[in-house]
């Protein structure tokens, strides 16, 4: 990944703007269908770089995929809501909270067993705030 590109990816996560639920969900559903268009395709290069049966491809690839994006799609909202815990006494009389918040820009590494699933799973958690090469 070039330099350049890093810049830009860390620029945008700086204007704030991937940090709302709403955009991490919009972001989920348009990797789920951007996934669900080229599904064909994806098992057609399994089977010719690794031989992946289109049950296999489907189950141990695709399938994975989908059901982490339902995964995160259902909880986000709850993991992404502030919780209230203790404040220290030097503060008494505050109320203490902490935000969950995305943290910047990630870079995914895939080994070749599971190319498809383990580049595209671990993207999922993060939100797409990343750049995907393959």
């Amino acid at each position: 990944m070039s330099a350049e590109l890093l810049a830009k990816q860390q620029q945008y996560f700086r204007t704030g703007e991937t940090t709302s639920v709403k955009f991490r969900l919009k972001q989920l559903k348009k990797l789920k269908e951007t996934i669900e268009s080229y599904e064909e395709q994806i098992m057609e290069t399994l089977y010719e770089e690794l031989r992946k049966s289109p049950l296999e491809a489907y189950s141990m690839e695709i399938g994975f995929v989908y059901k982490e994006i339902r995964f995160m799609m259902k909880h986000l909202r709850k993991w992404t809501k502030p919780k209230r815990v203790k404040t220290p006494l030097t503060h008494l009389g505050a109320k203490s909270f902490l935000y969950p918040e995305p943290y910047g820009v990630s870079l995914i590494i895939a080994p070749w067993n599971y190319p498809f699933q383990l580049a595209i799973a671990p993207l999922v958690g993060p939100s797409l705030q990343e750049i995907v090469q393959l």
